[in-house]
């Protein structure tokens, strides 16, 4: 049997980072709200009539063989270590080789590790003969990553991944709820750039110490975070009333917050680019991610986007990534 799974990466436009446990039941009517993108994390199983197991990364390099009779032993694997621990999670009883493989660069700040969890999961579930629905999926992945990170992580970035298109995610002590957002996508795919800055991301945002100043009742943390959500409830209405020089005024409005939750959100090349776009049509520029490397997002004027892209092409490190949205999530194939 072979299976295979693709999952879309994100761009977050707003609200991240207040989409960790226990920050948004601090802030009512938390939001975030994201676009899938169709760079892809892509995972393929393929069992095998032995009791081995073989594991590989193909963009980073890494491959490695273990057997059904030692599984208990990838609960502490440092190679490839979600993988290690989402197949100890599921406990294959079949052989197999599983290998994945991502278009998101390295560090892109797109969610790719996310993304590769949910194609694991869908790909694994269905190796052991679907034991979860997939509504199960996103606390199973938000949980393994937990692990693999050890500190709590956001929740925005498994929707993207499960579900595609753009959305707004709502943070509430009920639950988690995810809005479809009914929009003009081609709009918005026309007036966006991402690009990668050629510096893989390096945690321009510390998401434990900022979580542990906002439960110790830091006072300006929490005003900033009050900022931040917000800015995703603007960004969602003004999307939703396809008001478009609105949607440019309130990502200006926003990136201030960011640098405030963190002054090395950005790099100094970072900058240069920022600044570089902002000179040639851009409106608003949205860091991906964590930040302090990674991808940006350009807002643009209308009809600049190909300006834009020009006058990044050109710069030291820096990558533009032709890629659109997807409205497609999860994807799976069996053989």
């Amino acid at each position: 049997m072979i299976i295979e799974t693709s999952a879309p990466s994100r761009v977050d436009l707003a609200g991240g980072t207040i989409d960790i446990p226990p920050l948004f039941l601090f802030h009512e009517g938390a939001s975030t709200v994201n676009f899938a993108v169709d760079l892809l994390a892509k995972c393929r199983i393929e069992t095998r009539d032995d009791d081995v197991i073989v594991l590989e990364s193909v963009d980073r390099g890494v491959r490695f063989e273990t057997s059904l009779d030692r599984i208990g032993e990838l609960k502490n694997e440092p190679r490839l270590e979600l993988l290690s621990k989402l197949v100890y999670f599921f406990r294959p009883e079949t052989g197999f080789n599983m290998t994945t493989i991502s278009e998101a660069p390295a560090g892109a700040g797109l969610a790719g590790s996310s993304t590769l969890n949910i194609a694991c999961i869908g790909a694994l579930n269905k190796l052991v003969g679907d034991r979860y629905s997939p509504d199960r999926f996103i606390p199973i992945a938000a949980n393994v990553e937990c692990q693999v990170i050890k500190v709590p992580t956001g929740f925005q970035d498994y929707y993207s991944a499960q579900y595609g298109g753009a959305a707004a995610i709502h943070f509430s002590p009920e639950g988690i709820r995810r809005e479809a957002l009914d929009i003009d996508l081609k709009t918005l795919e026309e007036r966006t750039v991402v690009l990668y800055t050629g510096e893989p991301r390096n945690s321009g945002i510390n998401n434990w110490e900022i979580t542990k100043r906002h439960i110790d009742g830091d006072r300006e943390l929490f005003d900033i975070f009050e900022g931040i959500r917000d800015d995703a409830l603007n960004l969602r209405i003004a999307l939703l009333g396809n008001d478009w020089d609105e949607v440019g005024e309130i990502l200006k409005k926003a990136f201030p917050h960011r640098k405030r939750l963190s002054p090395m959100i950005t790099t100094p090349h970072m900058d240069e680019l920022i600044e570089t776009a902002l000179n040639n049509g851009a409106i608003a520029a949205k860091v991906c991610g964590a930040g302090g490397g990674g991808c940006i997002a350009f807002y643009c004027e209308e009809g600049r986007k190909a300006e834009v892209e020009a006058s990044l092409a050109g710069q030291t490190g820096a990558e533009v990534l032709k890629c659109k949205i997807s409205t497609e999530g999860l994807t799976l194939n069996v053989s």
